[in-house]
């Protein structure tokens, strides 16, 4: 087995995207996050400030959501929650594909859309949800192909809210299209530690996962995303 270029820990995106997340819920998701050194916490912007100043002393991130789950708010929408959420500390932000103008083939606004919400992410790391549930073969390639062109950081499978999440087979397309020009994260449906690594095997360098703490585990994760 190919060995991992750093501890799994640090791989995980400890995520917590149910609308019904209380703020004791995301506190514990903190702790969880500080507890086993994972690499972000991944939260909703309301969030945003209570997490960074948990997690403000330590390396644990501050990850949110941008035009989330559809990703068919307006580009100046998007622009206006990654101004925000950077404000209240966030490091990283995952903003879903404009998925509608994609597949009318408005490959133009897919690409300004990404472009625009780069822009505002300036140094900080910008990843993609491509939603590759929704997506065959031949479009997550072309979704990448856009994504390199816009120079994000990060094309992501899914959301997890939209009828699937990551597969080793999606997760080999997108590398086969974004080489090692950009990173790649693999979300929604990694359920056991066995999982996590065969996405890393073939090209993932983030797994988002609500069961960060079971997947380090080697037990079971039984939640949705």
């Amino acid at each position: 087995m190919k060995k991992l270029a750093k501890k799994l820990n640090k791989y995980i995106d400890h995520t917590l995207l149910k609308p019904e997340a209380s703020l004791n819920d995301i506190r514990n998701l903190c702790q969880e996050a500080l507890e086993h050194d994972f690499a972000s916490v991944c939260v909703n912007s309301y969030f945003v400030k209570e997490c960074n100043e948990i997690l403000k002393d330590s390396d644990v991130k501050v990850c949110t959501v941008v035009g989330f789950p559809l990703g068919a708010s307006t580009s100046e929408t998007k622009v206006a929650e990654i101004s925000q959420a950077l404000s209240d500390g966030a490091t990283e932000i995952d903003m879903v594909l404009n998925i509608s103008a994609f597949k009318s083939s408005d490959y133009d606004y897919v690409i300004n859309d990404m472009k625009k919400c780069k822009a505002a992410v300036g140094d900080k790391v910008l990843k993609v949800i491509l939603e590759t549930s929704l997506l065959n073969d031949k479009e997550i390639k072309k979704a990448c192909e856009l994504a390199k062109e816009a120079k994000v950081d990060f094309v992501k499978t899914s959301t997890g809210f939209n009828g699937g999440g990551a597969t080793v087979h999606h997760i080999k397309i997108m590398k086969a299209a974004v080489g090692n020009d950009m990173c790649i994260k693999a979300s929604g449906g990694v359920k056991t530690r066995q999982d996590a690594i065969d996405m890393i095997v073939v090209g993932a360098d983030r797994i988002g996962t609500s069961g960060g703490v079971q997947i380090v585990k080697g037990e079971a994760n039984e939640r949705p995303y």
